[in-house]
């Protein structure tokens, strides 16, 4: 979602719009009569709705809805509804709300929310036109003197959150590679949800891939006796789907990227730097062969084998 400082801009553009004043009505007597409806093809003949027959249904489709963008509000409950619902620049498809748990729908799937900003995924940019975007009531984080704190989620917010994606993503056919996080499509800008978010958990679900755990430990290996330089790292985040340069050089945005990854599949630490851990596990999944997906049974996996 937008920052803290974002947020409270647009409580005060509300409150401005509310204060404003509305412009004087014209009065009846000089007002302009509606012209007659008339066709722009015969000048005088009325206007008719068209004659469609909905008889036949392409099969030749897909839906608008190509993504599932999750996000975490920074504001609680009453905030956060009050932003996202009036006049801000700011709005989303779905407020999962902390306590009571609850879904609350806010805009209509076959509508556009304002929700992703400036964003690119897999070469895709503009996000807001093809995805369904969930924020979730939560304080983000604080800058204290230890670090950067972020806040936990509930356990029953996290089951909400993921019974609604599963909802959403069967309705839509979106594939699993293609929920993200607002992070993912604006690293560095973002950092929603959070690296206390539970993705191994929806991964558990089934609704994600997950990289392959001895296919991680084997890479580890191979990362430690022979590190790769940053011109891989970049390509092989660049085929994940991240919006990184191609400089060869471990630049900022590299590094925002790395951290971006890391609060997804390792978030213990979120540095940005590039261990060996790190190597083997961009590695496995920017391989789509060595990432996994759970199956119906718990604790089972079968290779993930999509092409994104």
């Amino acid at each position: 979602m937008k920052s803290t400082s974002f947020v409270a801009a647009a409580l005060a553009l509300l409150l401005s719009a509310c204060a404003s004043v509305a412009p004087p009505a014209v009065p009846p007597s000089t007002a302009t009569p509606p012209a007659a409806s008339t066709s722009p093809g015969r000048p005088g003949a009325a206007v008719r709705a068209p004659n469609i027959d909905r008889s036949y249904t392409s099969q030749n489709q897909d839906s608008r809805a190509l993504y599932i963008v999750l996000h975490y509000t920074v504001l609680d409950w009453e905030k956060s509804l009050k932003v996202l619902t009036t006049g801000g620049q700011v709005s989303a498809h779905y407020l999962v709300r902390d306590n009571p748990v609850a879904s609350y729908a806010l805009v209509d799937e076959n509508r556009r929310s304002w929700h992703a900003g400036a964003s690119f995924w897999a070469g895709n940019t503009n996000l807001n036109s093809a995805s369904i975007g969930i924020e979730i009531v939560n304080a983000g984080y604080v800058d204290g003197p230890g670090g950067r704190v972020y806040a936990p989620f509930p356990q029953a917010q996290v089951d909400e959150v993921i019974a609604l994606v599963r909802d959403i993503q069967k309705r839509h056919n979106v594939r699993p590679e293609r929920i993200i996080g607002h992070a993912d499509i604006a690293p560095g800008r973002k950092q929603d949800p959070g690296p206390n978010f539970p993705w191994k958990q929806l991964a558990d679900a089934g609704l994600i891939p997950w990289p392959d755990g001895p296919s991680v430990i084997v890479k580890t290996l191979e990362h430690e006796v022979a590190p790769r330089d940053v011109a891989w790292l970049q390509e092989r985040l660049a085929r994940i789907g991240y919006n990184v340069s191609r400089s060869g050089q471990m630049d900022v945005l590299t590094k925002e990227v790395v951290s971006t990854f890391q609060m997804k599949y390792r978030p213990r630490d979120i540095s940005g730097t590039v261990d060996a851990e790190t190597a083997a596990l961009i590695e496995v999944a920017s391989t789509p062969a060595t990432m996994r997906v759970a199956g119906a049974v718990e604790g089972e996996t079968r290779p993930y084998t999509s092409r994104w």
